[in-house]
């Protein structure tokens, strides 16, 4: 095949739409469950939803006049990937139960080999678009395997465990467990949330939307797109306190407080809920019911350090046996650690995985030397702390689309020149010392040296226009007619 993109999310589904749109017919997405969607396909926990709002959250050219709440739940942006994947008649695309093991460049045949739960296959180009929220992480605590009952991470949530009248114990408080709490709380006999850091949480301004907007929007494309707009701008104006000057964060920070002051009452628990660190170190929340979830009589927070997991329960720093008949893991993902990128090997045998511990320079977040004609959405520091992913995905497919382009046309191998990606890649990381990131706080922009490899420490509309255009000069073009283009 011309192209094999791995993933059906949104990076995936909106890689197979541009690259349609670009005369690019040879494409096959590969997905590992039986159903497209990614993300938002796996987490069905209870009250998972987008924290951007939908206008934001969705493709540029797929606009969705429909949303039935400013920040729409998982159920309906699933049935929202569904809807376009129809629309734009990708289904015949994608191979579905195919497991990808192994993605390695064949130097004879100069095509990549990618080896499958069903059987191997070759692609002229790869674009990797499993992105950072893939694979859910259990954290490392002595006998978690030992626990009787269920345990089961708030990504991988199963509807057969039976929560109603039982003792729940919730490890965590970012943004599945501020979802999953409220929801959880009324039917479950006690919950016990184990909290290691608390978190920055603001009001959630989502609502309803009414049926004459919904009307207007269907009406008049342009309305929703204004409405987009301000939303983008808006969120624009976070990065003068996450990047120019963290101090700005003050406001909010205030704002915070004032939101956990009017929720929660008990002084002793409002400190234990109260962050140390500048807000936006680490993912900022927003929920209007996780604080109220702690004035129930039947849950309580733990701030003890988790010493082991035991048979019956969660035991704690300071001795205590926390017993539990169900255990819900809500500690995230790998992401500067994702386990794809140890699978997929460049042209030298080195791994992806590199480009996340240090070791292997980037251009753009997409490409990477010696990985000729490969291509990965959501790369390494183009994920955002402030708004919304899928502009940065739309940002990349410009540069990808056109780099297919001229890898096809011109039966090229196209890969960023090395010295180039290391000014790239130095240069950036230039920019992360004195930004909200790099205020002593641990989290999962960081990879274990303690270097954000997540996210982009800039405005996006900067991010647009450094992706806008390919240009030849920036990359190592070897074709069968001539070994290298400059």
């Amino acid at each position: 095949m011309d192209v094999a993109v791995i993933g059906s999310g949104f990076g995936g589904l909106g890689a197979a739409i541009r690259l349609r749109q670009a005369g690019v017919t040879n494409v096959s997405i590969f997905e590992r469950a039986h159903d497209l969607g990614g993300t938002w396909r796996d987490n069905t926990y209870p009250g998972c939803r987008c924290d951007v709002a939908s206008n934001l959250y969705s493709f540029s050219f797929a606009p969705n006049p429909k949303w039935t709440n400013t920040y729409s739940y998982q159920p309906e942006i699933w049935r929202y990937l569904q809807d376009v994947a129809d629309e734009y008649q990708l289904r015949p695309l994608i191979k579905y139960d195919h497991d990808v093991l192994d993605v390695s460049f064949d130097e004879s045949s100069k095509q990549w080999r990618l080896t499958t739960s069903q059987g191997d296959y070759d692609a002229r180009c790869v674009i990797l678009a499993t992105g950072g929220l893939a694979e859910p992480r259990l954290p490392a605590i002595e006998g978690l395997d030992t626990f009787d009952g269920p345990i089961m991470h708030t990504a991988q949530w199963d509807d057969a465990v039976e929560l109603s009248g039982k003792r729940v114990g919730v490890i965590g408080t970012g943004a599945s467990a501020v979802q999953t709490v409220p929801q959880i709380a009324p039917i479950v006999s006690t919950l016990e949330v184990f909290q290691r850091t608390p978190s920055w949480i603001l009001p959630h301004l989502g609502h309803p939307v009414i049926e004459r907007t919904k009307k207007v929007f269907s009406t008049l494309p342009l309305a929703q797109r204004l409405v987009r707009a301000w939303g983008y701008w808006r969120r624009e104006l976070m990065v003068l306190g996450f990047v120019k000057d963290p101090r700005r964060m003050t406001k909010a920070e205030t704002m915070s407080r004032e939101h956990l002051e009017r929720q929660i009452k008990d002084e002793s628990l409002r400190e234990k809920l109260t962050p140390l660190y500048r807000l936006g170190c680490k993912r900022v929340l927003i929920s209007n019911d996780f604080y109220p979830a702690f004035a129930r009589d039947n849950v309580t927070l733990v701030t003890d350090a988790i010493t082991s997991i035991e048979a019956k329960g969660v035991r704690t720093s300071d001795g205590t046996l926390h017993e539990c008949d169900v255990l819900i893991m809500a500690t995230g993902f790998f992401v500067t650690d994702n386990p794809m990128a140890t699978k997929v090997h460049g042209a030298t045998g080195e791994t992806l995985s590199n480009a996340y511990h240090g070791n292997l320079a980037n251009y753009k977040g997409t490409t990477f030397p010696d990985f000729p004609n490969f291509f990965m959405l959501g790369g390494p520091n183009t994920a955002l702390g402030h708004s919304s992913i899928i502009f940065m995905l739309e940002s990349q497919l410009n540069y990808v689309t056109k780099a297919v382009r001229v890898a096809l046309d011109d039966d090229a191998l196209i890969e960023p020149k090395a010295h180039i990606a290391a000014r790239w890649t130095r240069e950036l990381q230039a920019k992360l010392p004195g930004t909200v990131w790099d205020m002593g706080c641990s989290s999962w922009y960081l990879n274990d040296a303690g270097v954000n490899t997540t996210i982009w420490p800039d405005f996006t509309f900067k991010f647009r226009t450094a992706t806008r255009h390919f240009d030849p000069r920036d990359h190592k073009i070897s074709t069968s007619k001539k070994s290298e283009v400059s």
